[in-house]
């Protein structure tokens, strides 16, 4: 068998462990941690447990995807829950509406808060959403490119996508459907997750709205990182070779510059016949890669605002009717995204998103109290913020806004993570969210996942294709395997070659 290193646990790389090691690869898995998770890795503290990465869970065929490839299954491995509401959605007016799973019973919420017209819309803007993503996940999601003329391999898809308007502006979409403004918000805002405003994202990116608001939000038992824990599990189980406490120092190449193993720091060195990287492409060019210029748009590109995470562990509970996940919108809608985007400033009126897992999993606090995951858009490090001043009085502003919603206050643990933070993870420009999907930034312009300069080295995880969230790092393994198949002869042997 042909072996291949993959570097790095978190989900892309457990994602491609597992396709690999399904396919019938050696597959040796490099963590530096001593467990797996990534950046969502698992902290216990003072009785409390936080999850620091993702917290919305969507889309969890696709984690099913990488556990059946590797012998396994979401019902063995991860029994997960549905979430209704999705979401809460609280708005500066003191109105609500709930994020409910189902067309009929959001239909139903929808005629409750904003009335028959729009409620009438909201099915008509199912079957929108549902056309743009089983277009979209064949043809321009889960596909690898080569440049950009592979746009063109599916051009009955691509005219379809551009009469159905996938290439209008999202925000001007959304209020063609809706006319109540809390609509507008609620089925556009996540055009932060690409990085970009509503009115500035195309319209391709509702797929990520059809993902949570209409296919679900999810949670599996234990907390957000038992979904690492499976992947970890099955790829296991299936001959995979796991290794934690291991960091990759440098590549080894050839005498023809292609792939022939890694060397850890301790010395010891793995052979390999490729190698599936999973650090933030930046990083990966500046350790791994010092002799290569990066890509143009690993260098220029326009990079994702950052957010400020608050892991609250607090005495009691939250309020009534408080749900999992809730957001909190602010009334400067248009004005807030000016601020973060183009002034490099807080936003003066922010939106929050406040996730209490201990609501779904009483386990994750001491009986009686709460975690708290409270999350704020602030802007990457390219941005007129001094962290050094700044730090104490965003705790404070985000406590206040905690009291005055109903949140426990009497805090008897907590992790605040800046931008500083992310950036000494090794997130470039302080933002765990990678490049912005800009049009130029997005399909074949975005990095690729093999470098062409090392064959054999593949990359998998947000900074390269489809790009950033859950479902997107989970397809990027897979991406990254059926390049790794490409290079690699089936079922053979690698070729032995002599390292330097």
């Amino acid at each position: 068998m042909s072996t291949v290193a993959v570097i790095g646990a978190g989900i892309a790389g457990l994602s491609a462990a597992c396709h690999l090691v399904g396919r019938g690869h050696e597959v040796v898995l490099l963590e530096r941690h001593d467990a797996p998770g990534g950046r969502g890795l698992r902290v216990r503290q003072d009785g409390f447990t936080f999850d620091t990465g993702p917290t919305v869970m969507t889309m969890p065929d696709l984690v099913d995807d990488a556990l059946r490839a590797a012998g396994s299954s979401l019902r063995e491995l991860l029994p997960m829950r549905r979430l209704d509401p999705a979401y809460r959605a609280r708005f500066a007016d003191g109105s609500e509406i709930m994020v409910r799973h189902g067309v009929e019973a959001m239909r139903e919420e929808i005629a409750r808060t904003c009335g028959s017209v729009d409620a009438a819309a909201f099915e008509d803007f199912v079957i929108w959403l549902r056309g743009l993503y089983r277009l979209e996940m064949p043809h321009f999601i889960d596909a690898n490119f080569d440049s950009p003329l592979d746009l063109l391999s599916s051009p009955l898809a691509a005219a379809r996508l551009v009469r159905m308007g996938g290439f209008r502006r999202l925000g001007p979409s959304i209020r063609s459907w809706f006319k109540d403004e809390r609509l507008h918000r609620l089925f556009s805002f996540q055009a932060l997750y690409a990085g970009l405003p509503p009115e500035e994202a195309l319209a391709i990116y509702a797929v990520i709205t059809y993902m949570d608001s209409i296919e679900g939000v999810w949670f599996p038992e234990g907390g957000m990182d038992a979904v690492p824990a499976a992947l970890a599990t099955a790829a296991s189980k299936a001959g995979a070779d796991l290794r934690f406490g291991a960091t990759v120092d440098r590549l080894l190449l050839d005498r023809e510059g292609r792939i022939a193993g890694v060397a850890l720091q301790d010395g010891e060195k793995i052979r390999a016949d490729a190698v599936v990287c999973t650090l933030d492409l930046p990083v990966a060019y500046d350790h791994l890669l010092p002799q290569l210029k990066p890509p143009r748009v690993v260098r220029r590109g326009t990079y994702s605002p950052s957010a400020v995470v608050w892991h609250v562990g607090a005495k009691g509970a939250p309020a009534e009717g408080t749900s999992h996940h809730n957001i909190h919108f602010g009334q400067d809608w248009n004005g807030a995204f000016d601020a973060l985007m183009k002034e490099g400033t807080f936003m003066p009126d922010p939106s929050r998103l406040v996730s209490v897992p201990t609501l779904s999993d009483p386990s994750l606090a001491p009986d009686g109290d709460s975690t708290l995951y409270v999350l704020e858009p602030v802007p990457n490090l390219s941005g007129r913020i001094d962290w050094s001043r700044e730090r104490e009085p965003m705790r404070e502003r985000l406590l206040a806004f905690l009291e005055t919603n109903g949140y426990p206050t009497d805090i008897v643990s907590e992790r605040l993570v800046t931008p500083i933070e992310w950036r000494d993870m090794g997130m470039r420009e302080g933002t765990p969210f990678a490049l912005a999907h800009t049009f130029l930034q997005t399909g074949p312009f975005r990095p690729s996942n093999r470098e062409r300069r090392v064959p054999g080295l593949m990359f998998a995880g947000s900074g390269t294709v489809p790009g950033v969230g859950v479902p997107m790092v989970l397809i990027s393994g897979k991406l990254a395997a059926d390049r790794v198949d490409a290079y690699l002869p089936r079922g053979g042997r690698g070729p032995v070659r002599r390292t330097r």
